[in-house]
């Protein structure tokens, strides 16, 4: 697949300049669109943990200035915001994870993507990501994923690795005293799976399972056939921690899972 991004003045690190001022009128309002939409569909369908977040964020008027968001994430959990072209290596993206440091995409969809897009933009990325980061159990998983990624590409695991943040960090639901709710970023930011993955009967929905995840191929050219719901993030850092290595291991023997 070729990358979208313009990756030409990116640095090492691939991080790039967010250069707000190069957004047209016409993104801000496209952005806008895209929030407002969401933003009517999330209380029925989000964990509580996500809706407080973004209440705090003022986010919705025009795309966010990084550097300011930044502020006040470093504030309430250590973390920043790094802006970059579009989707980067996954030895970037694990050491900017590790760093406390969360990649976000500099560029908008086109009008005609509203409904769906191949690779992740500025609106995935924040809105889907950005307000869990202020969850400080959350951002702490999401930390010690990066060092795994880390981890994982000397153990030749990654792909392991990448089914287990596609089935919680994007594609993740969590039981709560009103029912089965998304905190997954791929399901936050969709207008349509959103409400498929609460409500539909088609896919399965089953207890996190760290070794079942590991093994579990995924779909990204249609909505899940499968979601794991953990408790809480307490559950979910408390079942990642051991040691991945034998883990890994074992699985490696065994064939994946269909999704």
């Amino acid at each position: 697949m070729s990358l979208r991004g313009d990756y030409n003045l990116a640095a090492s690190d691939y991080s790039v300049e967010q250069d707000w001022s190069a957004y047209s009128a016409g993104e801000h309002a496209l952005f806008r669109r895209l929030f407002e939409r969401q933003s009517a569909l999330v209380p029925r369908y989000a964990c509580t943990e996500w809706i407080e977040a973004i209440a705090g964020l003022d986010a919705g008027d025009e795309i966010p200035k990084f550097d300011q968001v930044s502020a006040k994430l470093r504030a309430k959990t250590g973390w920043e915001i790094v802006a970059v072209p579009g989707l980067i290596p996954d030895g970037a993206f694990f050491t900017h994870l590790a760093n406390r440091r969360f990649p976000v995409t500099v560029w908008l969809r086109k009008p005609e993507e509203f409904d769906y897009i191949v690779e992740p933009d500025v609106f995935h990325d924040f809105f889907g990501h950005v307000p869990l980061l202020f969850d400080p159990v959350y951002a702490d998983h999401l930390h010690e994923y990066g060092k795994g990624g880390l981890k994982a590409m000397r153990l030749d695991a990654v792909k392991m690795l990448a089914r287990l943040y596609w089935y919680t960090i994007e594609f993740g639901l969590m039981k709560t005293a009103d029912g089965v709710r998304a905190y997954g970023a791929g399901l936050i930011s969709s207008g349509g799976e959103l409400a498929y993955c609460v409500q539909h009967p088609a896919p399965k929905r089953l207890p996190f399972d760290l070794e079942r995840a590991l093994r579990t191929e995924y779909q990204i050219d249609r909505y899940q056939s499968t979601y794991f719901v953990i408790d809480s993030f307490a559950q979910l850092m408390r079942d990642t921690a051991p040691d991945f290595t034998p883990i890994y291991a074992k699985l490696g023997k065994l064939p994946p899972l269909p999704p």
